[in-house]
């Protein structure tokens, strides 16, 4: 077990509401040195004991915000106020489990990338043509905080 864990989050069913775990799984076919990988879905609170376990976190998910589809963000979010305004259809989950393991005492060093969608609402399996631009940019992001934290720690 390596002390990263790279969390993708999202549902597959709500076309670019998944890119985190499309991405995820790009990365488990290229594979990246250093961090477990793990498609989280929309487990929720069911996330906690793993988070609980890494002492890094990187989540991946799609983000309704101000920014246009396809938007990359990298931020480091402390508390449930730190997080975009809307963070697509599990976004209360995704919050409150930052703030449980926060009042648990074993919150991790915690990231997310964030990528802007326009719409969660819209049953489908396909991510649009912007959100699928934005997977080199979001994996490349990853990469650089994996590479990153890792660097810090030796």
């Amino acid at each position: 077990m390596n002390d990263i864990l790279v969390l993708g989050i999202g549902n597959l069913l709500l076309n670019d509401e998944g890119i985190g775990i499309q991405i995820v799984k790009d990365l488990e076919a290229e594979g990246i040195e250093g961090a477990d990988l793990m498609d989280g879905g929309t487990a929720g609170f069911h996330l906690l004991g793993f988070i609980q376990d890494y002492p890094t976190v990187i989540v991946v998910d799609a983000s309704l915000d101000q920014y246009p589809a396809g938007n990359v963000r990298v931020l480091n979010p402390t508390y449930a106020s730190d997080f975009p305004k809307q963070l697509s259809a599990h976004e209360i989950g995704l919050k409150d489990l930052l703030d449980a393991a926060c009042l648990q005492g074993t919150k991790p060093e915690f990231y997310l990338v964030a990528i802007s969608i326009k719409d969660f609402q819209e049953m489908g399996m396909e991510l649009s043509a912007e959100v699928q631009k934005a997977i080199p940019t979001a994996i490349t992001e990853i990469r650089k905080l994996v590479k990153d934290c890792l660097a810090r720690k030796a």
